[in-house]
């Protein structure tokens, strides 16, 4: 069991839940970019925690704090079995998934399809409410198909508010649950920041968070004029080195560099650690080759990662070896990922 850490709904920035992605690996290699940003984990079905090796979908590192574990399903009662199971691990946060649009969701009746069972939603988040020491949150779209986000966005976010949930984070952008695939309901639904505003208007005492289509910590930081917090997915994940803004923009922390040597170091050990639990070294590296994007050697280091941690020998001393090939000071003029 691990012990949470102190966690504030203040003032958020957050990276997304991503499935095949935000592992604890991932996360763990993310802290040492961000002191302070909310981590999530992926989307775990409420049934695998039950009947499932909780230790291995469920564990996380200490310094992950703070980190977030974000749920799927669609029954109150084994959804409070789930927070309960969670609750001996100690996240900061538990968050039902009400905007994943994948096939797999669909078919269990959970994740973007809950936008259309509002009172539903609202049974499932107070039975977590009720199992859970950690906050509940939710994470939700503007609506589905053909839902007006007006109505749809409002209802779920009244039923969430009855159900005991002070925040909500929102994907601001339909799910197109017939004739769009997953990934493309990322990115084709127009995005809709002024529906979450106008959320976050109605609801002022609600933490109202926006997810969607932000690319950068400054464009991130803009949102917070109106809103409480902001969450980037595939920007945080592809492009890792933006998170060592995120500490001074959000939190107020004085500005710094971030010490790449120190990251490699701690995530070399990190490596050492896992292959001798016997892991494969791929699983930490997967998650570190959008680093130094842009710098000269970038292209080199991702290289090496990806060709060299899928052999049979491969050694966590691989790390430093592509970390070697990255020059940190960009000669003049030179376009960006040149290498």
């Amino acid at each position: 069991m691990t012990q949470r850490s102190s966690y504030s709904a203040s003032r958020i920035f957050a990276v997304a839940p991503m499935i095949d992605w935000t592992d604890r690996h991932c996360r763990f290699f993310h802290r040492q970019l961000t002191r302070r940003a909310l981590l999530y984990t992926e989307m775990i079905v409420d049934q695998a925690i039950i009947h499932g090796d909780a230790d291995r979908l469920l564990g996380f590192d200490a310094a992950e704090h703070p980190v977030a574990l974000q749920i799927g399903g669609s029954d109150p009662e084994k959804l409070a079995r789930a927070c309960a199971i969670a609750g001996g691990y100690g996240y900061d946060e538990i968050n039902l998934n009400v905007g994943c649009p994948s096939d797999r969701v669909q078919s269990g009746t959970f994740g973007a399809c809950l936008m259309r069972t509002p009172e539903l939603v609202g049974d499932c988040l107070a039975a977590m409410v009720e199992a859970s020491a950690a906050k509940v949150t939710v994470k939700c779209r503007i609506g589905v198909d053909d839902q007006d986000p007006e109505a749809a966005l409002d209802a779920l976010a009244d039923a969430a508010v009855k159900a005991g949930v002070e925040t909500i984070w929102v994907h601001a952008r339909k799910a197109w649950l017939q004739g769009l695939s997953p990934k493309e309901n990322r990115d084709i639904p127009p995005l809709d920041y002024d529906r979450v505003r106008r959320l976050k208007a109605r609801l002022p005492e609600v933490f109202v968070g926006l997810n969607g289509g932000l690319k950068t910590v400054a464009a991130a930081r803009s949102e917070m004029r109106e809103l409480d917090g902001v969450m980037l997915g595939r920007a945080a994940y592809q492009t890792p080195d933006i998170l060592g803004e995120v500490d001074a923009a959000f939190y107020g922390e004085p500005a710094r560099p971030v010490d790449y040597g120190a990251v490699i170091a701690t995530m070399t050990g990190y490596a050492v650690r896992h292959v001798a639990g016997g892991g494969k070294l791929g699983q930490v590296t997967r998650h570190m080759t959008g680093l130094f994007s842009g710098l000269p050697g970038a292209r080199r280091w991702r290289q090496i990662l990806s060709e060299g941690a899928s052999r049979p020998d491969a050694s966590p001393r691989l790390i430093e070896e592509a970390f070697a090939a990255v020059r940190l000071e960009p000669a003049a003029g030179s376009a960006r990922d040149a290498a």
